[in-house]
């Protein structure tokens, strides 16, 4: 242990040494005339601003530039998501084409002057990708009726920024920043119809395809977000190929194919967001806008992709996780939610998960990975994986297993069940459970089985289904079953198994945010025995 500790250190030791030294030859005149190598580029191929509208929200009302004109707004000291924001460009798409084209080549230029060597604040792989594609996109602000001496230094800046962005983009453990960056090389390629930025970019676009997609062109994330991110982009760079007139890769056609499958199965077919591993309340009906105005029309008749299994009729809505933990390389946004499940009517959940609060640095994104954020069986008010920092996120410690997956889907009869082993080391349990519903009577069976294997340690259990914040909910005299009054229905929870009761929890749903929320439980001890606890929610009349 000695040794294996020694080892760490010393590795450690060196690679903030080489960060030193890197960090050191990036401030530097050398690699500063490296990546401001003199090309006599032009500004030709100007996007369609339409086309951006799968990343931008257009607002209705637009403001003015003279809104934002301060001589000194480069030298204000403003928190760190507001420099980004400021720094990135991208409130340019909320400017009026209409406005004054002199103030925002003035407070551009400025920004040059100030800005127009590597600094580690403003040329981050995110904020810097950002810069390049408000600027290029936004050319009828940015470059347009300006002088020759103007468009040289304009030039000059996006190609040295793309030039950073290759040369830096490799190091990046952030794969969403990646994605940004590919598009904004391959932007910066066909804007300036330079070949070996387009080439790069191409070339790192199909890396990324490779490394970040399974064998199903689901992300290896299991991250429903990351799966609409990743489709945004892919469209947008498909479409700016397709408008500069250039050919369009098999491999792009083939993943926004699948992707865009996986979002009609996930999203645009459900119209609810999904709280499972990473995912927030979105609204996504300006991109099923976007994807339609551009002619994307995805079918998916499935019933289980990416660990997900959803069955649904007009009515109802099932979804359960029924996947394994994702590659603990892939994990900085997983929650430990094995076989939770989620229940909608006509629009409005009877039974949620708690969300996910994405901001790494706060307390309650540990929180919103336990298992306890979802609905579903808890031992000894344990998560079924644990989890580690590393690089400041929560990554996982230890990955589990799902397994006898089974799905029914009848008419008048609809199943799914799986298993999952993040309890057998620590407690020697296997978890099974079966999630049944009847479409005539509109009842759910629910049936909780855990299996005793070698080395079972008895211990308390949990069952949690938790609610949405504007559910309202009555516990029974006989404290057998709870009464959960929805906007548009009555449901009745009701077990014969161990204690029910009602605790007051957090609900993330909407991003960066929390709420109280209320959550329906049943407790009790373990059994050497196999032991099976069966709950139901049914329709109240």
């Amino acid at each position: 242990m000695l040794l294996k500790n020694s080892i760490s250190l010393i590795n450690e030791f060196f690679y903030l040494t080489l960060r030193q030294i890197r960090k050191i030859y990036l401030n530097s005149n050398i690699y500063n005339k490296k990546i401001s190598i003199i090309e006599n580029n032009t500004l030709h191929y100007k996007p369609n601003l339409s086309i951006l509208s799968c990343l931008v929200k257009y607002e209705k009302k637009k403001n003015k530039i003279e809104d934002y004109y301060v001589n000194s707004i480069w030298e204000k000291k403003i928190n760190d998501k507001d420099l980004k924001k400021l720094h990135s460009f991208y409130w340019l798409f909320t400017i009026d084409l209409k406005s004054s084209k002199k103030i925002t080549h003035s407070i551009i230029q400025n920004w040059i002057e100030k800005n127009k060597n590597y600094n580690s604040d403003i040329w981050e792989i995110d904020i810097l990708s950002k810069r390049i594609i408000s600027w290029i996109s936004n050319s009828q602000l940015t470059y347009e009726e300006t002088s020759e001496e103007y468009k040289i230094i304009f030039n000059k800046i996006i190609i040295k920024q793309t030039n950073h962005l290759i040369n830096e983009i490799s190091r990046s453990e952030i794969v969403d920043d990646k994605m940004i960056g590919c598009t904004a090389i391959i932007l910066t390629g066909l804007s300036y119809n330079h070949e070996r930025f387009l080439s790069y970019g191409l070339n790192l676009l199909k890396k990324i395809i490779n490394s970040s997609f399974d064998n199903e062109y689901f992300p290896k994330s299991r991250n429903i977000r990351q799966l609409v991110f990743y489709l945004k982009y892919f469209v947008l760079i498909r479409e700016i190929l397709k408008e500069s007139l250039n050919d369009i890769p098999d491999y792009l056609n083939e993943i926004i194919h699948y992707s865009g499958k996986a979002y009609t199965f996930f999203c645009s077919s459900i119209k609810e967001s999904l709280l499972f591993n990473g995912n927030n309340e979105s609204d996504l009906s300006d991109f099923d806008k976007y994807l339609n105005l551009y002619k994307y029309k995805f079918n998916n008749d499935r019933h289980e992709l990416g660990g997900y299994s959803i069955l649904k009729n007009k009515n109802i809505i099932i979804a359960m996780d029924t996947g394994s933990t994702p590659d603990k390389s892939y994990s900085e946004n997983y929650q430990s939610g094995p076989l939770s499940f989620e229940a909608i009517y006509k629009g409005n959940k009877i039974i949620c998960n708690s969300g996910y609060f994405q901001n790494h640095k706060h307390q309650l994104n540990n929180i919103s990975k336990s298992s306890v954020a979802h609905s579903t069986l808890i031992l000894n008010n344990k998560s079924a994986s644990t989890f580690k920092k590393k690089n400041g996120q929560n990554i996982l410690g230890n990955e589990l297993k799902s397994f006898d997956k089974n799905i029914v889907f009848e008419k008048n009869f609809w199943s799914i069940k799986s298993s999952h082993n993040g309890y057998l080391k620590e407690f020697g349990t296997i978890h099974e459970r079966t999630l049944e519903f009847f479409p005539e009577s509109e009842k759910f069976l629910g049936k909780d089985k855990l299996i005793k294997k070698k080395k079972f340690i008895s211990t308390s259990f949990e069952i949690r289904f938790h609610l949405m914040p504007n559910s309202k909910v009555t516990k029974t005299q006989d404290n057998r079953a709870v009464l959960i009054e929805l906007e548009n229905s009555g449901w009745k929870f009701f077990t014969n198994h161990g204690f029910i009761g009602i605790e007051t929890g957090l609900y993330f749903g909407k991003k960066n945010n929390y709420s109280e929320n209320q959550n329906i439980f049943i407790s009790g001890n373990t059994q050497k025995e196999d032991q099976l606890i069966e709950w139901e929610i049914s329709k109240i009349k």
